[in-house]
């Protein structure tokens, strides 16, 4: 019998397909642990806190209701038109519940539009540092991402003139994420408002705005590009509820456009998957319309951590963080120490210096590489402030060992 062996039919899409080093890296911290290692891991981005109990009481009440079948795939009236509400009074953008299309999570959401709008051969311009879904999904729809890199000086925000060089007659879209992962930037109105005519000089260029942590800004305050002058049918807005109101598990996204690229987004996923789970749906109208005392606290904690964490980060020779004003990550710039000796062991990678960190001093990080920044490591600080004390306590020790 001729033997079969299965990973032959694998395609390359098949092997890249994963977060990779984020997913390695909480990984291999979830090993050491389950060996007794007492690891700190900084590595997800997913709050520690429990989905507030209103929200609770609502999925358990639908339940209750039978409310456990298939929903529409573009999400149900109500929640909706929940949306439509929402987003005209928090951010200013006007979209009927026919322009919004609830997803199996902003993952999901993401995939939709970009599978929508991009084809063979399009560019879509990437400002990295940058999540690295985004990257991959883009490859899946056969696009070319054009990466252009910006820096800790820089408040890590790719300055409006370099992005306006690098857009060709081929570039469709620019995806931005603001407030962002992984470096927390928080892109102002004025910035917006300069990305923005960058935009409208192109006739086909859309931007897609990834604004999932929306609620979780410390320092300034939260625009949507899609809101300025011009930029309503030129934008997709992506959003979801599993940063602002800890509802990770929940799996539950969105996006708005217009009518036309909406109704693309929700066949895309008819043909891929269906409507997202209905009792979360409606547990999702309780998260909108009920009180955010929760969020609030959440918000203030995740403050409490970052100044852990950016006090910490900058007692450390070499490491150059700035300001954090939102979300719960740092991405220190750390390109100073690479090429330094631990031991006889050369750190000349951030990959490296994060293998070492977790082997040597048990704080599980990320490298840079995940997110189109190899000189940078990212931390998640959605996680106990013992945790993130221990945490800083060994960078700091470990670090400042090198020579």
């Amino acid at each position: 019998m001729t033997s079969f062996d299965p990973s032959a039919l694998l395609v390359s899409r098949s092997k890249t397909a994963d977060e990779g080093a984020i997913i390695r890296m909480s990984q291999r911290a979830r090993e050491l642990r389950a060996n007794g290692t007492d690891v700190v891991s900084l590595t997800l981005g997913e709050p520690d806190f429990d989905t507030p109990v209103n929200i609770q009481a609502a999925a358990t009440a639908a339940m209750n209701a039978g409310l456990t079948h298939y929903s529409p795939v573009m999400g149900i009236p109500e929640l909706r038109a929940a949306l439509s509400k929402k987003l005209k009074a928090e951010n200013g953008l006007d979209y009927s519940a026919n322009e919004i299309c609830l997803a199996n999570g902003a993952k999901q959401a993401i995939a939709n539009a970009i599978l929508s709008i991009i084809e063979q051969g399009d560019e879509v311009i990437m400002l990295a540092p940058f999540w690295v879904s985004y990257e991959i999904t883009v490859r899946f729809a056969g696009g070319t991402p054009v990466v252009l890199h910006s820096t800790v000086e820089e408040n890590y925000k790719v300055p409006a003139g370099r992005i306006a060089a690098a857009i060709t007659p081929k570039t469709k879209l620019i995806v931005l994420n603001s407030p962002s992962n992984p470096s927390g930037a928080v892109w102002s109105k004025p910035e917006l408002e300069e990305l923005a005519e960058v935009i409208k000089a192109h006739p086909h260029l859309m931007v897609l705005s990834d604004e999932i942590y929306e609620y979780i800004i410390f320092d300034g305050e939260m625009s949507s590009i899609g809101a300025l002058p011009g930029m309503r049918e030129r934008t997709i807005t992506i959003n979801g509820f599993s940063k602002g109101f800890a509802m990770t598990g929940w799996r539950l996204g969105y996006a708005a456009a217009a009518e036309p690229i909406a109704r693309a987004m929700a066949r895309m996923q008819s043909a891929i998957s269906a409507g997202a789970n209905q009792f979360v749906q409606r547990a999702a109208i309780a998260a909108l319309e009920g009180p955010r005392d929760s969020v609030e606290r959440m918000r203030k904690e995740y403050q409490l951590r970052r100044d852990m964490v950016q006090g910490g980060l900058n007692a450390i020779a070499g490491v150059r963080i700035g300001n954090i004003p939102a979300t719960f990550y740092a991405f220190p710039d750390v390109s100073a120490l690479l090429g330094k000796k631990a031991g006889n062991h050369v750190l000349d990678t951030t990959d490296a210096m994060c293998d070492w960190l977790l082997d040597e001093h048990h704080v599980a990080t990320v490298p840079g590489t995940a997110f189109g920044a190899p000189g940078s490591i990212r931390l998640s600080f959605a996680c106990s402030e013992a945790e993130i004390g221990k945490a800083m306590a060994r960078m700091q020790t470990g670090l400042g060992s090198l020579i």
